[in-house]
């Protein structure tokens, strides 16, 4: 009997394997698209390494923009090494004689321009025609008017945001720093001056761009004028100013020890010679004062140089500013 179902049973059993065989195939399909459902892609990656970057800067406070840091020191700072900053101009407002001394000093060969006033009121008074400074150096406690007081009118006017104040004070305490901070001082430094600290703050600020004039804002120098008297020659017009510098910025003190020791035909002749060069390069304020003082020595009359003085340190600082403008 089993013999007339064998093809049936043959037939059975390759279905069954056929069936095995099936079922095997699709075990191993299913586990494959399993495995490889997801793949990895390079776009895939770069989107999850976004998302950990997005995170992690969500996580991290993102840091405020700082000036120019400062680069620790490889070696002890030198005079030598303020010559980096040669060209840069520097307003040092301090009464202290030798406190000046000691800054002109450490500065002196560097190139770095040093303009000196006695006290906040100078201070105010040069910058209202000389504003290209990188910096002012501001002592905290000044005659007249301090560095306090000086530093908020300074704030008051935009035409001097440029400029940064620093502020010169043996005061180091939290409440003092605060006050100086809050008068619109940007930095502080320590008296007795540090040298390294000094170089610090130049580095710091030293990319900041100083102030440029028009040459036609000077009010103590008609260059057009002077332009013109010269035959519209620029190169004979700053020879004639660097002749006036050359020869007569000391000029209110020659006239004083001349008028001191009653040699008052010499300072009449002095006071010619600046009437005529004044004059010629535009000085016309300048010229007015000095054509006055020979009036009063004519006619014996009271004698007062500081006018005449304060207009020449005007004009002294002037020709500086045009010649840096026109460079």
């Amino acid at each position: 009997m089993i013999l007339q179902y064998q093809n049936e049973l043959l037939a059975l059993a390759a279905i069954f394997i056929l069936l095995l065989i099936y079922l095997y195939i699709k075990q191993k399909t299913a586990t494959t698209k399993k495995i490889t459902a997801t793949p990895v892609t390079k776009k895939h990656s770069e989107t999850a390494t976004l998302t950990k970057q997005k995170t992690a800067q969500q996580s991290t406070p993102i840091k405020p923009v700082k000036e120019q840091t400062v680069t620790p020191h490889n070696k002890r700072i030198t005079k030598d090494d303020f010559k980096r900053f040669s060209g840069k101009r520097i307003l040092l407002a301090e009464d202290n004689f030798i406190n000046q001394k000691v800054i002109l000093g450490v500065l002196g060969d560097s190139g770095i321009e040093v303009v000196v006033a006695n006290d906040g009121q100078e201070a105010l008074d040069i910058l209202q025609t000389d504003k290209n400074f990188l910096i002012i150096l501001m002592d905290a406690h000044m005659p007249r008017v301090d560095g306090f007081e000086a530093t908020k009118i300074i704030r008051q006017n935009p035409q001097y945001a440029h400029i940064t104040i620093v502020a010169l004070s043996g005061d180091i305490a939290s409440d003092d720093i605060k006050k100086m901070k809050d008068a619109g001082m940007d930095e502080h430094l320590e008296k007795p001056l540090k040298i390294d600290a000094l170089y610090d703050i130049l580095y710091k600020y030293a990319n900041r761009s100083q102030a440029k004039q028009n040459p036609t804002d000077f009010k103590t120098l008609d260059i057009q004028r002077g332009l013109q008297i010269c035959g519209n020659d620029v190169n004979f017009y700053h020879e004639i100013l660097k002749e006036f510098l050359s020869t007569y910025s000391n000029s209110a003190q020659e006239l004083e020890l001349l008028l001191k020791n009653n040699k008052t035909l010499q300072a009449d002749q002095l006071l010619l010679d600046i009437v005529g060069v004044s004059a010629n390069i535009g000085a016309n304020a300048l010229t007015s004062c000095a054509n006055d003082i020979k009036k009063s020595i004519k006619e014996n009359d009271d004698i007062n140089l500081s006018d005449y003085s304060k207009k020449l340190q005007e004009l002294n600082r002037t020709i500086s500013n045009y010649f840096l403008s026109y460079n």
